[in-house]
């Protein structure tokens, strides 16, 4: 059949590329080592930031909420199955991000869906929304299914963002940013941006789906982005992420009243969605609770961080400015960043090789993310395996 032999042309295509993606199945909790295809291998592959996925006290709160409330919610938030515990944690989420005074909160089943529903409920034909080039996939197809423009400006370039503010005539305007972008692990510029949102009167919505239960400092350390550099404002749309740092599944949208309510109102993806099961947001809660007050694990990982950035700085390959989890170690072309990745799982360890269009062409690379799991010793033994491995990359020490 041509419809079928077009298929499979297209996937050797991705092949010979080496951009075929494969799933792996993995046959244990997650955590720092994990049973993948029956073989135990040491993970820095996961987005479980703070190690709350198989968390004793979130585990337990899901097992307590199974008993209690069932495993389905039976409905979407607007028919019936808006419960108790999804009532409470949204209560809680706004209060713990509070990007304005009197924030209230929204769950959804995926940050995929809270950001469709955002852009589509604020945005339509006669708006503009101005969205930086590296943003995640989702903000991009929210912003094409609202009908509106879509302007992206160039990476973290504020002069390119503002000369398109200034030329647009767009009825409304919106700024999309990812607060931390996910394969790069930069922040965006956030107090710049909220800045020229007040200039042309325009939202501002920040994707902090890896910044939430991770950025912040001190007594505010996992509130996310918007503690991380005191930003607060009635025209900050925040969404963050629940599956991340927090362990468990979802998304939240945080924002003024009149925000929420309109998406609520309007957002196709709201409306006409099952609510996640109230055992999901008990988990959450107690999630929360963990995040809230355990500073050690916060502590734990920013050495972690500085542990891996210190044992790499004299290998050549490329490593990016960042702070955060999120560790890329670029490496090029789609074939070496595989092979690199390979020997890597030969010598026991996990992590991913990111290529293309997640990434520019050419920018191939591993996404080392390190969680509050790992030990000194795991980070000091991948560093060990990168070194080793250096030499028959053509990489100098």
């Amino acid at each position: 059949m041509k419809l079928l032999e077009a298929l499979e042309r297209g996937l050797a295509d991705r092949d010979a590329a080496g951009l075929r993606r494969v799933r792996r199945t993995v046959l244990s909790p997650a955590g720092p080592r994990v049973n993948v295809d029956g073989r135990t291998l040491v993970a820095f592959a996961s987005n479980d930031y703070l190690g709350l996925a198989n968390h004793p006290q979130v585990v337990a709160a899901a097992r307590a909420a199974a008993s209690r409330w069932g495993v389905g919610a039976a409905a979407s938030h607007l028919v019936c199955g808006h419960y108790a515990p999804h009532a409470a944690l949204e209560e809680e989420l706004a209060a713990w991000v509070q990007p304005c005074a009197g924030a209230q909160a929204l769950t959804f089943s995926s940050g995929y869906l809270a950001n469709l529903a955002i852009l589509t409920a604020l945005a339509g034909r006669e708006d503009a929304i101005f969205a930086d080039r590296l943003n995640h996939a989702c903000l991009n197809d929210g912003a094409l299914l609202s009908r509106a423009r879509l302007m992206r400006y160039r990476h973290g370039d504020l002069a390119s963002l503002r000369s398109r503010l200034a030329a647009s005539r767009a009825r409304r305007k919106l700024i999309a940013t990812d607060a931390v972008f996910s394969m790069d692990g930069d922040l965006a510029p956030l107090p710049a941006l909220l800045a020229l949102a007040e200039e042309v009167d325009a939202w501002l919505v920040i994707d902090d789906a890896h910044g939430f239960g991770v950025l912040g400092r001190d007594a505010d350390a996992g509130r996310g982005a918007l503690a991380h550099f005191g930003l607060a404002s009635e025209r900050i749309v925040y969404m963050g992420t629940l599956g991340k740092a927090a362990g468990v599944a979802g998304a939240f949208v945080a924002a003024h009243p009149a925000v929420v309510a309109t998406i609520a109102e309007t957002a196709r993806m709201y409306v006409y969605t099952t609510a996640a099961p109230p055992l999901l947001a008990e988990a959450l809660r107690a999630s929360l609770a963990v995040i809230r007050c355990d500073r050690a694990r916060h502590a734990h990982l920013a050495a972690l961080i500085d542990r891996f950035r210190e044992r790499m700085r004299p290998l050549a390959w490329k490593l990016l400015p960042s702070t955060t989890p999120i560790q890329p170690v670029v490496v090029g072309d789609n074939a070496s960043a595989l092979a690199l990745a390979a020997q890597l799982q030969r010598l026991g360890f996990w992590v991913p090789a990111i290529r293309p269009p997640t990434v520019p062409a050419g920018s191939a690379r591993l996404r080392v993310t390190l969680t509050a799991e790992h030990t000194h010793a795991d980070v000091d033994a991948l560093a060990d395996a990168l070194a080793q491995l250096a030499p028959s990359c053509g990489v100098r020490r």
